[in-house]
C-alpha cells in the first residue's frame, strides 16, 4: 500500500487539483437526485406500503411481518443485550451532553426598553414535532442517538421520534434503543434510508408527519433532504464524515497519524485530511498513517484506502498562516488544533463545525461523551451551519409592546417611513389611531 497518502503541496497545486481536494463526497449527492425522487414521490402516493416495500428492497427486511413501531418490551430486550460497560458509557454520555445544553438554553421570554414606552424582544419555544434520523448502514451509533436526543429534549420538544434502519431481521439496533430511553425518547420506529425521511416528511402511518427532520444520513438521505428542502425543515446539512488535523513541527507525528484515521475510518466517502507546512512531519504521518491502517480490521481498512485515495490526504503549505488560510477555506466538519501554540490558532479559526484544542482532545471526545455536539454541518457548509444544539428545536417570535406615551414618540418616524415606501394604509394606522 505504499503512497496510500498523497501529500499535495498547496503552492504546486493546479485548479482542477484543489477543485479535486474540495470535492467532498457531500458535492456528489447532486447526481443521486434521479435515484431518490421516485422513492420520495411513491411514499408521498402509497404511505406506509411504500415505505415497507423500500425496507424490503435496500435493507432486506420484511417489516411488514413485523411491527414498526419498537415496543417496550424490545426496549426492554435491549437493555439485556447490551454490556454494562456500554450502558455506563452511553450513560456517562448523556450525563454530559445535557449539562452542556442545558446551559445552553436561553431565557424563555425578553424585553428590552428601546426608549420610553417602546418595548422590544422576544418569545422563545420549542418546535412543534421533530424526527430524529439515527443512521445504521456502516455500524451502530447510539452516541447520534444522544447527540440528537438530548438536545431536543432539553428544548421541550413534545412531539419526538426517532427513526432508525433495521437489520434483516427487522429488529432495532440494541445500543440505540438503550440510548433513546436514556435520553427520554421511547417513540422509535424501525425505518432507514430515503424512506424514513419521505415518512416524516409527509406522513406515512403509523409513522407521523414531522415539522422538522434532523440527523445525519448517507449521501442518499442527504440527497433526500436536500429535495425535500421548502416541505420540512431538514435542519442542518450532515452527510459524509470529514475532518482536518491542523500541524506543525511541533506536533507529535504519532498523535497526527493516529487522529487522522478517526473520521477516515467512518466510510468509504470520509475526508480526512492533515495540513501542516511541516514537510518532515507530512512524510512521517504519512508513513505512520499507512501502518495504523494495515492493523485496522475490515472493512475499516478499506474505508481508510479508499477515502484517502478520492478525498484525503496530505496539505503541505507553505506557513501556519496558509495552512489555517486553507482550514477556513475548506471548513471543516471536524478540526483538530495540534500546533505548537492552539490558542493562538483558535483565535484565527473562522469556519469549522468544531475545534478541538490540544493533544489530549482527540475528535473522538467529541464525538461521544466530552459534552459539545457530534451532529454537525459539512461539505463546506460550517462556513454557514453549526453544529446542533438546542437552538435547532427552538423558535424565536419576535415581541413588541408600545404605551400611548411611547407611540407619540415612535408613531410619526414610522408614518413617515411608511408613506416614503407607499403604504398609506400604514401610515394612516398610526396618526388617526386616537381620532374619535
Amino acid at each position: 500500500m505504499p503512497g496510500m497518502l498523497t501529500i499535495n503541496v498547496l503552492e504546486n497545486m493546479t485548479r482542477e487539483d484543489k477543485q479535486r481536494l474540495f470535492h467532498r463526497a457531500e458535492t456528489d449527492i447532486h447526481g443521486l437526485a434521479e435515484v431518490v425522487r421516485p422513492v420520495l414521490d411513491d411514499v408521498r402516493a402509497r404511505g406506509v406500503r411504500a415505505v415497507l416495500k423500500y425496507a424490503k428492497e435496500f435493507d432486506g427486511a420484511d417489516m411488514a411481518k413485523s411491527q414498526l413501531k419498537v415496543t417496550k418490551a424490545e426496549f426492554d430486550a435491549a437493555e439485556s443485550k447490551v454490556s454494562k460497560k456500554v450502558r455506563d458509557a452511553i450513560g456517562k454520555a448523556v450525563r454530559n451532553v445535557r449539562l452542556y445544553h442545558e446551559r445552553q438554553m436561553p431565557d424563555a421570554f425578553v424585553m428590552t426598553e428601546v426608549e420610553p414606552g417602546v418595548y422590544a424582544g422576544e418569545k422563545i419555544t420549542a418546535i412543534a414535532s421533530c424526527g430524529l434520523y439515527v443512521p445504521r448502514g456502516k455500524g451502530s451509533f447510539p452516541s447520534v442517538m444522544v447527540m440528537l436526543g438530548v438536545p431536543a429534549v432539553v428544548a421541550g420538544v413534545r412531539d419526538l421520534c426517532m427513526v432508525s434502519p433495521p437489520d434483516k431481521d427487522g429488529l432495532a439496533d440494541p445500543a440505540t434503543l438503550v440510548a433513546a430511553r436514556a435520553c427520554g425518547v421511547e417513540r422509535v420506529y424501525k425505518v432507514g434510508g430515503v424512506q424514513a425521511v419521505a415518512a416524516l416528511a409527509f406522513g406515512a402511518a403509523p409513522i407521523p408527519r414531522m415539522d422538522k427532520i434532523i440527523g445525519p444520513g448517507n449521501p442518499y438521505v442527504s440527497a433526500a433532504k436536500r429535495l425535500l428542502f421548502g416541505t420540512v425543515d431538514v435542519g442542518v446539512p450532515a452527510g459524509p464524515s470529514e475532518s482536518i488535523i491542523l500541524a506543525d513541527e511541533t506536533t507529535d507525528p504519532r498523535i497526527a497519524a493516529l487522529d487522522l484515521l478517526i473520521e477516515a475510518e467512518h466510510g468509504p466517502d470520509s475526508c480526512a485530511l492533515l495540513v501542516t507546512h511541516s514537510a518532515r512531519l507530512a512524510a512521517d504521518v504519512a508513513k505512520r498513517a499507512e501502518a495504523l491502517v494495515r492493523k485496522l480490521p475490515e472493512p475499516r481498512r478499506s474505508f481508510c484506502m479508499s477515502g484517502f485515495g478520492k478525498y484525503g490526504g496530505v496539505v503541505l503549505t507553505r506557513s501556519r498562516q496558509a495552512s489555517i488560510e486553507f482550514t477556513n477555506l475548506f471548513a471543516p466538519e471536524h478540526l483538530e488544533i495540534l500546533v505548537q501554540e492552539p490558542f493562538a490558532a483558535l483565535a484565527e479559526i473562522q469556519h469549522a463545525g468544531e475545534i478541538l484544542v490540544g493533544p489530549h482532545t482527540p475528535i473522538t471526545t467529541g464525538n461521544f461523551c466530552l459534552g459539545i455536539d457530534a451532529i454537525l454541518p459539512t461539505g463546506g457548509f460550517a462556513r454557514t451551519y453549526s453544529g446542533v444544539s438546542v437552538y435547532d428545536f427552538l423558535k424565536r417570535a419576535s415581541v413588541g409592546y408600545v404605551t400611548e406615551q411611547g407611540l407619540k414618540s415612535l408613531g410619526p418616524p414610522a408614518a413617515t417611513l411608511a408613506e416614503y415606501e407607499g403604504f398609506p394604509a400604514h401610515a394612516r394606522a398610526v396618526r388617526d389611531r386616537n381620532k374619535k
